[in-house]
């Protein structure tokens, strides 16, 4: 017996209604694992809109004007392709190929990218999906074995064809690298743009945090834990420390010169060209995350070092980060020892980093939940 038209439109309404449903529900478990992508300071710059069942809008942000670190939004751009390609590892485990196209009429500090997934019987799960979750940032020490050749090749494979990886190994380069991460980090601490930050962005007495670092995962001992929680309350007692005390010299010793040295390398990632535009430093960001997730895969622990590459490109570019002179004249010594220890390489420099063996993180960043990053009119919410 023949359907009835009418019911025949009932049946196919509910069909088509059951099937964008169970579509946006893919998309939710999708972005549910995509929003562990890596991000500066944990500050997620990113909200999604599911617009259908095959379709999201990316909202992206950056946080140039209120943090001294993301230097033209180009560490929030880093983060923001890092995303990109922790969706596009996630969807493959529903057989979804992911197409992510820039507008290119949204503002530079707010990238917004639509993305479009569709079925593709040729994509197979990627072996990176399960270390989505995993990866994590480790500040303390590692284990200084070197790196084995078939590790190398596996990390230098990650990054694509358009990015490689420059090894920074052996004693001398890690002591080399250990005096500039200390150095560097002295700038930080005596730097009120930076003081404003890292206020912001650490969760005292905490192991995890969705939207900030927690105290635990700064690498430092507990007593200088607590020493750095009552200085920072205001900048008058941490110039004082720093003034007479050298306040500073403790946490960089055990958040910066001990862990340098205790590791197996350090590295570059650097294109083959200098990145110039948003979507260099977007598929910089993705290559980055390939590398990190490559790194977990093989059970090695990673603790980025950009603040170096980003003051030395303040300088370079000739765009004033601090009004206090004495940090500028020291920017400049610290910059200097930037070009040293990567060379010519420091043109194209992307990425910069430690690697070595080690356990993961104890304490780590989480990330807020996927219903605080989701919008349904497209406006994008700043948290902090």
């Amino acid at each position: 017996m023949a359907i009835p038209a009418s019911l025949l439109q009932v049946i196919l309404k509910n069909e088509e209604g059951c099937s964008s449903m169970e579509g946006r529900t893919t998309l939710k478990r999708i972005l549910d694992i995509a929003r562990w992508a890596p991000s500066g300071d944990n500050t997620q710059p990113w909200r999604f809109e599911i617009v259908d069942s095959n379709s999201v809008v990316v909202h992206g942000f950056d946080t140039r004007q209120d943090c001294v670190y993301d230097l033209q939004g180009r560490a929030s751009q880093l983060s923001i392709g890092a995303l990109l390609e922790t969706i596009a590892i996630a969807a493959s485990t529903y057989g979804l190929r992911v197409d992510a196209q820039r507008r290119g009429d949204a503002p530079d500090a707010q990238p917004t990218f639509d993305v479009k997934f569709s079925t593709d019987t040729e994509i197979m799960e990627d072996p990176l999906v399960p270390f989505i979750t995993e990866r994590s940032v480790q500040r303390r020490r590692l284990r200084v074995r070197p790196l084995t050749l078939t590790e190398k090749q596996a990390l230098e494979s990650s990054v694509g064809v358009h990015y490689e990886v420059k090894w920074l190994e052996g004693w001398g380069n890690r002591f080399r690298a250990a005096r500039l991460m200390f150095r560097n980090a002295k700038l930080r601490m005596i730097m009120p743009e930076a003081y404003q930050v890292h206020r912001r962005v650490i969760e005292w007495n905490a192991i995890y945090s969705k939207d900030r670092i927690p105290q635990a995962a700064l690498g430092v001992s507990p007593p200088t834990a607590w020493l750095m929680r009552w200085v920072m309350r205001s900048w008058a007692r941490v110039e004082f420390f720093n003034t007479y005390l050298a306040g500073t010299f403790i946490p960089r010793l055990e958040m910066d010169f001990m862990p340098s040295m205790a590791c197996a390398a350090h590295f570059v990632i650097v294109g083959r060209k200098a990145p110039e535009s948003i979507d260099d430093y977007i598929l910089a960001g993705r290559s980055v995350q390939r590398f990190w997730l490559t790194a977990t895969k093989l059970g090695l622990r990673h603790q980025p070092e950009m603040t170096p590459l980003i003051f030395a490109g303040y300088l370079k570019e000739g765009i004033a980060f601090t009004k206090k002179e004495d940090v500028k004249l020291f920017a400049v010594s610290t910059a200097a020892d930037t070009c040293k220890l990567i060379g010519d390489d420091l043109v194209r420099a992307v990425w910069v980093g430690r690697i070595g063996e080690g356990p993961a993180a104890k304490a780590r960043s989480h990330r807020l939940h996927l219903e605080n990053l989701l919008v349904s009119d497209g406006a994008v919410h700043e948290y902090r």
